[in-house]
């Protein structure tokens, strides 16, 4: 990799940030060939390498994918103008085939959160963690091109406006590297900063790493105690029964909080207390900020339900009865978990937030020459990502087996996948998803609260090791689409098949729908004891819609071809998870979607539910609500065009910038799905997807698309390609001769 810096000595030797040039650093290029970046693909594990030798450059050349995630011209061919659908399909298909990647897959970024970069930067630094020079740089680039053009500062993602947590965070971040604090972009960040009232007024996630930095003291960091893990499992608000996400992340939060671990005081530490603040450091009453919140991050306030109870923790538990004896068992057995987490994943970890917190932890308890800390180190690296404005961190290691599968799906429902041309693409992309299938269970999973795995696959790669009901559910319809289709190979036999149908009828609630990793295990009460201020939706397993059609599709498939396997059990799940897709239908007609923009997303996957079991717009009232619900909202030029706002406000809401092929194609399946009898919205749709199709097959990035916890955006990329390629493909078939252009 070269010369890489260490983030102490970084602090003392800072450069002169006077413009918008790379690290003046003894020993550090002052710029960046962006063309010297690889990225490697290991069975699915992403990591990139900046080869800063020419003859390491030449023997190991920029791939098209390498040069497509770069922004750096492919020079690919102008494909013939298609006039029908299925010759746009196919242009786009021609280009996005020469992006997979050699073990089947298609890479790609997973950013837009701005929590995400600072995890992993804070890790780095509180380890004492080396940073590659060219890593240092394309992080400032990073940061840079998403500082707020008018208001300056960061935001919680790279689409809104700036607050204190993306700003306080990102700072930071970039004085660590050796930004200047007087560089433009860091005075206007500082001036946006100070305008929200300063560090003081961020969210408990931001004051959580700040005071474990040393730059804001302890006392500002409301409670995480590690003793609520030793509460009986019965209890209804015990940590086993939150969601993942925050479950994993509290775990180790809650053993350095405990400990109140501060990395060394440095320079730079000294100048951030000074430059995050509006009021000189030791004057700061700590302890009376911990529930002051910037309006602008306060997304889901804190109920007088943990205010009580985190006052009661500082006030009396902490001081007065919290017994030595009783913490250190507390976190012995939080230490215990984060290792089971790390065994259970060779310590990937479930994603880019406690992957980063767990690296800490054992630097703390291990030591800087633990294995655990060097296995750590090396597993963050595939939260990285580099892209043309510079390195980011993706949400996780990557979406591997979630975009390969609805790939497959696509070209087999164009009716493509007996193609002599497209055939060895999906040979290869039937080997990955073979290769990521899960093959047992975690190892002592009742003891670290974990669901049956074995046959599933992980939204990523098979070492991340979660399932998710709609990663399973999907990458399993396109296993079966594939081997049922003539001349593909047999990769998976009947019982590998068969553990995946068992780990998917795992997932089902007590209402019928499906939740996201586990079965729900508590109820909306819990979000009374949701302290992230940032985050909405975050402290229980909810129902979704769009997990629970994944899982109808894909046991409907499955039920076609070994009619005979557990008949009664699918039968039952198949009508209760339908039933509750009809009770969860918005009064307007639309179905709400958690997992990207919003109401569009959400009634695709509805109305595909209620057409396995033969309900259309024909004969079903709610398959009807749902099209007249999407043709409601057709724009003028055939478009969709939803905002992430809808996420937020559980209202739809357009998006300022107009319509979004991504949206439209959601909008376009789901009425095709349902068997929507009118051409004209249908084929204005089409048009639009084909109109913004460039010439040699790739369509345009516009809006982020996805979206997590009604507040936070985060981009997938390959949508343009697979939701289109689908769309066109769906409407070729039913509309095999008709013309759009």
């Amino acid at each position: 990799m070269g010369e890489s810096y260490s983030t102490e000595s970084n602090m003392r030797l800072r450069a002169s940030w006077k413009d918008d040039r790379p690290l003046k650093h003894p020993g550090i290029p002052t710029k960046i060939d962006r063309s010297r970046w690889r990225m490697r693909s290991d069975s699915g594990r992403h990591t990139w390498h900046y080869l800063d030798d020419d003859e390491a450059a030449k023997e190991w050349p920029l791939s098209l994918a390498d040069k497509y995630y770069l922004n750096i011209p492919l020079n690919q061919p102008t494909l013939p103008l298609p006039t029908r659908p299925l010759d746009a399909l196919q242009n786009g298909l021609t280009y996005f085939s020469k992006l997979q990647l050699p073990s089947g897959h298609w890479g790609c970024e997973y950013g837009g959160p701005m929590f995400l970069l600072p995890s992993v930067v804070f890790a780095w630094v509180a380890t004492n963690t080396p940073i590659p020079w060219p890593y240092a740089i394309e992080l400032r680039n990073y940061l840079f091109a998403h500082a707020h053009p008018e208001l300056g500062g960061w935001g919680l993602h790279t689409e809104g406006d700036s607050t204190v947590f993306g700003t306080s965070l990102n700072y930071t971040v970039l004085r660590l590297l050796g930004v200047d604090a007087e560089h433009p972009i860091m005075v206007k960040a500082r001036a946006r900063l100070h305008s929200l009232g300063g560090v003081i007024k961020a969210p408990h996630w931001s004051k959580f790493f700040l005071a474990m930095l040393g730059v804001c003291h302890w006392d500002i960091v409301n409670p995480v105690p590690p003793e609520l893990w030793l509460l009986p499992d019965w209890i209804p608000v015990t940590p086993w029964r939150w969601w993942v996400h925050i479950r994993m992340v509290f775990l180790p939060m809650s053993w350095i909080w405990s400990k109140r671990w501060t990395m060394p005081e440095t320079e730079v530490i000294r100048e951030l207390r000074q430059e995050l603040l509006t009021q000189p450091w030791e004057t700061v009453d700590w302890a009376a900020e911990r529930n002051n919140i910037a309006e602008i991050d306060n997304y889901h306030p804190k109920s007088w339900i943990l205010n009580a109870f985190s006052w009661t923790i500082m006030n009396v538990w902490n001081p007065f009865l919290r017994p030595k004896w009783l913490v250190s068992r507390a976190e012995a057995w939080v230490s215990r978990l984060v290792d089971m987490e790390d065994l259970n994943s060779d310590y990937a970890d479930l994603a880019s937030v406690n992957g980063p917190l767990n690296t800490i932890l054992c630097y703390i308890r291990d030591g800087p020459d633990s294995y655990s800390l060097r296995r750590h180190r090396e597993r963050l690296e595939e939260f990285l990502w580099v892209n043309a404005e510079g390195m980011l961190v993706n949400g996780t290691n990557g979406v591997q087996n979630w975009d390969t599968a609805f790939l497959i799906q696509a070209v087999v429902h164009a009716g493509l996948a007996e193609d002599p041309q497209w055939k060895p693409m999906l040979v290869k992309a039937l080997g990955f998803l073979e290769s990521q299938q899960i093959r047992e269970d975690c190892i002592d999973a009742e003891i670290c609260y974990r669901q049956k795995r074995k046959g599933g696959w992980a939204f990523s790669n098979k070492d991340q090791g979660y399932p998710v009901s709609d990663c399973v559910a999907e990458a399993l319809k396109a296993v079966i689409l594939l081997q049922k289709a003539p001349g593909y190979p047999q990769l998976l036999d009947d019982q590998r098949i068969y553990d995946a149908v068992d780990t998917l009828l795992e997932y089902q609630n007590p209402s019928g729908a499906c939740s996201s990793y586990e079965r729900t295990r508590a109820g909306p009460y819990l979000e009374y004891l949701n302290g992230a201020e940032v985050f909405g939706r975050i402290m229980y397993e909810y129902d979704y819609p769009e997990c629970t059609t994944a899982v109808v599709t894909g046991l409907a498939l499955f039920q076609r071809y070994w009619p005979d396997y557990r008949r009664h059990d699918l039968e039952v799940f198949l009508q209760r998870a339908v039933q509750y897709i009809k009770t969860a239908q918005y009064p307007e007609g639309g179905w709400y979607g958690s997992w990207a923009v919003c109401f569009t997303y959400g009634t695709m996957f509805a109305l595909e539910s209620l057409s396995t079991i033969g309900e259309t717009y024909g004969n079903s009232s709610h398959a009807k609500r749902g099209c007249d619900f999407l043709v409601s909202k057709q724009r003028e030029d055939g478009g969709w065009s939803e905002s992430y706002h809808s996420c937020e406000k559980l209202k739809y809401t357009e998006h300022p910038s107009g319509s979004q092929v991504v949206q439209t194609a959601f909008a376009i399946i789901g009425l095709l799905q349902a068997e929507y009898p009118h051409m004209e919205p249908l084929r204005k749709g089409i048009k639009l997807i084909m109109d913004r199709q460039l010439p040699n097959g790739e369509w345009a990035q516009e809006a982020l698309e996805g979206v997590f916890n009604n507040s936070v955006l985060i981009s997938y990329p390959n949508y343009k390609f697979i939701f289109t390629i689908m769309a066109l493909g769906k409407f070729a078939k039913r509309y095999p001769n008709e013309k759009i252009i």
